[in-house]
């Protein structure tokens, strides 16, 4: 009978709370979206499961949690924790990218810069909260709409933050199909929704050949911290356009970013134990994540709009809202809602242009804030 009971203590029944319960509700609902609506499916299957794994209760020191020294969990966690799942995603991600429609207009390049005024809006705020230098800066990043870039920024800044702020920024990627239409349609008029982008000029093999050259040299001289991300992005990239390793440039863009990203999403989510994860803290988190990510969106909108005022060839302001770098999400919902107005605009390309600045813009933000907080 003692063994009976001494087995029965130590079962999830036994040692699980209400706390537990919020958590798979939080899993649930992130798989339920996944499944039932496909909002970024690749992303919130593998950390609704990952949520539901990391909450189920268990006794200390057997070597099972994800914060536990010896456990399988935490093996597969330093991924997470050293950067080299970002990193890798980034060199998928790379490999992906066509910067042809970015070559053909650069000055697409200022909307995906201008996006990046929600990162530092929401580092001011947070410092205004309270939290340390360090905590608000990984927050901040949320506002780049990058998840690898801020749980990038975050396990080297504020690890004991990773959980809440990787599920705030992959869950407002998720959304942006519900965030960022009210915010284009209050910030643009119907008159400029129907400005229509001309044909991008062709794009010579020789300037998609030096661009990742001359982007890594300039980017990462500016902040040098933004090396392991931007050095995979740009090597990826170089990679797709040289076309002489394009067994190297598939496998990046396929085998090694969707194992990367099932071990991401994965253990992100199981990095949300209830006892860690639910507190205060994490309540601040989700709440300034939004308002970054709808400051992003704004920043993008309202400097596309300035742009307009001068410059002759107008471009359509909705083009600013593709400039957070949640790709290619951000770019699909600018080309719906520019259809919804005109079914023969194609914002597409162009909206790529400006969300793969956005991703450079992230990273370099992140390794500027990175600079500011070591020591």
């Amino acid at each position: 009978m003692d063994l009976l009971l001494q087995f029965l203590t130590n079962t999830g029944y036994y040692l699980a709370d209400y706390r537990h319960f919020l958590m798979w509700a939080v899993g649930l609902f992130f798989v339920y979206l996944a499944i039932a609506k496909q909002y970024e499916p690749l992303l919130l299957l593998p950390i609704g499961f990952g949520v539901l794994v990391g909450n189920v209760p268990f006794f200390k020191g057997f070597g099972l949690g994800i914060y536990e020294p010896n456990s399988v969990l935490h093996y597969l966690y330093f991924g997470v924790t050293s950067g080299v799942y970002p990193s890798i995603v980034f060199l998928g991600l790379g490999a992906m990218t066509d910067f042809s429609s970015l070559l053909a207009r650069p000055k697409l390049m200022l909307l995906g810069a201008a996006a990046q005024m929600g990162i530092f809006f929401t580092l001011l705020s947070a410092l205004a909260l309270g939290f340390l230098p360090k905590e608000a800066a990984s927050i901040a990043i949320i506002g780049g709409a990058d998840g690898p870039t801020s749980i990038f920024l975050t396990a080297k800044l504020a690890p004991h933050l990773i959980g809440p702020i990787a599920i705030a920024a992959y869950s407002y990627m998720a959304l942006i199909p519900i965030i960022q239409p009210p915010i284009m349609k209050l910030l643009t008029t119907k008159q400029e929704r129907l400005i229509h982008m001309p044909d991008p000029r062709p794009v010579s093999r020789k300037e998609l050949l030096v661009f990742p050259v001359i982007g890594l040299f300039l980017c990462c001289f500016l902040a040098p911290a933004s090396i392991p991300l931007l050095g995979t992005f740009f090597f990826g990239n170089l990679m797709k356009v040289s076309g002489v390793v394009d067994r190297l440039a598939q496998t990046a863009r396929t085998a090694i970013i969707d194992t990367a990203t099932i071990f991401l999403g994965f253990t992100v989510g199981a990095s949300t134990q209830a006892d860690v994860f639910l507190t205060t803290k994490s309540v601040g988190i989700f709440v300034l994540g939004a308002v970054a990510f709808s400051i992003a969106t704004a920043s993008g909108l309202l400097f596309a709009k300035v742009m307009n005022l001068f410059s002759k060839e107008k471009i359509n302001p909705l083009l600013g809202a593709s400039g957070v770098s949640a790709v290619p999400g951000s770019a699909r919902e600018v080309h719906l809602m520019g259809q919804k107005e005109d079914p023969s605009n194609y914002l597409l390309m162009h909206a790529m242009a400006c969300n793969s600045s956005g991703v450079i813009g992230s990273a370099i933000c992140a390794g500027i804030l990175w600079s500011f907080n070591v020591g």
